[in-house]
C-alpha cells in the first residue's frame, strides 16, 4: 500500500510498504477513505520536533473497516470515525474519559506505550490496535457531502469543542480565540455552539476572518500583542474577556489568550506546546484566572457532535479548504507550511 513518510524536515514521501495484518484478535484493518494534514504535523516538518528516522506519519482518518479479529465487535464493511490515538478503552484512564492517556494506548504515526510503531494516517490502510476502545461506528455510511465534517471529529473539531470546554464557555460568555487555524476555527464554532454571546477571533488572513465569521464570531481582531489587548477590551468595555481559547501553542499565543482575559476569566488551552509557552504563574495568581486544558481526548467528544455534523446544526468541514490525492501529500505539507491553506484533504 501507499503510506507517507516523514523523513527529515521539509522532506515527506509517499512510498510502498507492507500492508498492515491483523495480529491481535482485538485489531481491525481500516480502508482509509479520508485523511488530512495537522497543523501538528509541522511541527516535524519544520524541524521544531526532531525526526530521528523515516516514520510514518498523520493521525486523522475515517474509512471503513475491511477486516478485524475475533474478538472485536466492529464488522467488515462498517463506517468508522478514529480518534487521533488508540485506546483500550477499558483502563482506568478510559473509563474516566481521558482516552488519549490509555496505558496502552498511542498517537497514530507514533509509538504505543509498548514501543510498538503505528502506522501513519496519511496511507491507504491502517491497523487499529482496539479497535472496540478506539474507533466510533457509525449505523450507515454517509454521502461524500458528509466526509469533510465528519473527518474532522477525528481531532480539529474535537479540539476546538474541548477548548471551550476547558475555558468554561457558557452561554452568554465573552469569548476571544486566539489562533486562525482549524482548531482556532472549530474553537470558534464550538464557543457558538455551546452558547457564547460574544466571540472575538484573532486573525491577520481575510479569508480565516471570513470563515470565522460564518462560523459564528462577532469581531475579529487583526492587531496582536498590546495592541491586541486593547482591542479585544476595548470591544468588550474595557474588562477582558471571560473566556479564552489558545489554539496555537507559542509563548506569543499563550501571553495574547492571558492577557485577554478579564480577571476571574478561564483560559483552555490546546495548541500543542511549541517553543517554550510557558505560563506565567505571577500574571495568573494576580489576575485570579482559571487554566485547563491539554491534548483533547476527542474520542470521548465524537458522540456529543455527531449529530449535530449529521444534521447540519454544524458544518466544521468547511475548515478543508483544498483537496489533494494522496500521491500529492508533499504538496499538501508545502500549502499549509506557507499558510496557503487552513487544511488540506486528502484522498486516498
Amino acid at each position: 500500500m501507499r503510506s507517507t513518510m516523514i523523513h527529515a524536515p521539509g522532506d515527506v514521501r509517499i512510498e510502498n510498504v507492507p500492508d498492515p495484518a491483523i495480529s491481535a484478535p482485538t485489531d481491525a484493518i481500516v480502508r482509509i477513505v479520508r485523511t488530512c494534514v495537522c497543523g501538528s504535523d509541522l511541527w516535524a516538518y519544520r524541524g521544531t520536533e526532531p525526526v530521528d528516522q523515516p516514520h510514518p506519519i498523520g493521525h486523522e482518518f475515517i474509512g471503513v473497516v475491511e477486516e478485524s479479529g475475533p474478538e472485536s465487535s466492529i464488522k467488515p464493511g462498517t463506517f468508522v470515525i478514529s480518534p487521533f490515538t488508540d485506546s483500550d478503552g477499558t483502563c482506568q484512564h478510559c473509563t474516566n474519559g481521558i482516552f488519549t492517556s490509555c496505558v496502552q494506548g498511542g498517537f497514530w504515526g507514533g509509538l504505543n506505550r509498548a514501543g510498538e510503531q503505528l502506522g501513519g494516517a496519511q496511507s491507504e490502510y491502517i491497523r487499529v490496535p482496539f479497535a472496540d476502545g478506539t474507533l466510533v461506528a457509525l449505523d450507515d455510511h454517509p454521502d461524500d457531502a458528509m466526509l469533510p465534517s465528519l473527518l474532522t471529529l477525528s481531532d480539529v473539531m474535537g479540539t476546538g469543542h474541548h477548548a471551550a470546554l476547558m475555558a468554561n464557555v457558557r452561554p452568554g460568555a465573552s469569548v476571544v480565540v486566539v489562533g486562525d487555524g482549524a482548531v482556532g476555527l472549530c474553537g470558534v464554532l464550538a464557543a457558538k455552539r455551546l452558547g457564547a454571546e460574544r466571540i472575538i477571533a484573532m486573525s491577520r488572513h481575510e479569508s480565516r476572518q471570513q470563515l470565522a465569521r460564518e462560523f459564528g464570531a462577532t469581531d475579529v481582531v487583526a492587531e496582536r500583542g498590546k495592541e491586541g489587548v486593547a482591542r479585544v477590551k476595548e470591544l468588550l468595555g474595557g474588562s477582558g474577556a471571560d473566556c479564552a481559547l489558545e489554539c496555537v501553542g507559542t509563548k506569543a499565543s499563550m501571553a495574547q489568550a492571558l492577557s485577554s482575559l478579564r480577571p476571574g476569566g478561564s483560559l483552555g488551552f490546546v495548541g500543542v506546546p511549541a517553543g517554550g509557552p510557558e505560563l506565567p504563574v505571577g500574571a495568573i495568581f494576580s489576575k485570579n484566572l482559571r487554566v485547563a486544558g491539554g491534548v483533547a481526548p476527542v474520542r470521548d467528544y465524537i458522540r456529543d457532535l455527531l449529530p449535530d455534523v449529521m444534521d447540519r446544526s454544524i458544518d466544521p468541514g468547511r475548515v478543508f479548504d483544498a483537496v489533494r490525492p494522496l500521491d500529492e501529500v508533499a504538496g499538501a505539507y508545502t500549502d499549509m507550511d506557507g499558510r496557503s491553506a487552513i487544511k488540506v484533504m486528502l484522498t486516498p
